[in-house]
């Protein structure tokens, strides 16, 4: 994630809501902002497309997980 953030000069953060925002399941990610900079990086991510290899490069360690405490 930092290798992409500092190729595109965005913040990890950033780049990690383009990723979330990019899955197709995803209807409206919860973002949590304890600092204006948070707001700032969640508006930035609206507008980052990301390409398919840094897409790739981003899903391939993740591994999903049932949701729990239902």
């Amino acid at each position: 994630m930092q290798t992409i953030a500092n190729a595109r000069d965005v913040t990890m953060a950033q780049v990690a809501l383009a990723w979330v925002l990019s899955n197709p399941v995803v209807a409206a990610p919860i973002v949590g902002a304890s600092a204006p900079h948070h707001l700032d990086d969640a508006t930035a991510a609206l507008t980052l497309t990301l390409s398919g290899q840094e897409h790739i490069t981003l899903t391939v360690p993740y591994t999903p997980r049932q949701p729990t405490g239902f």
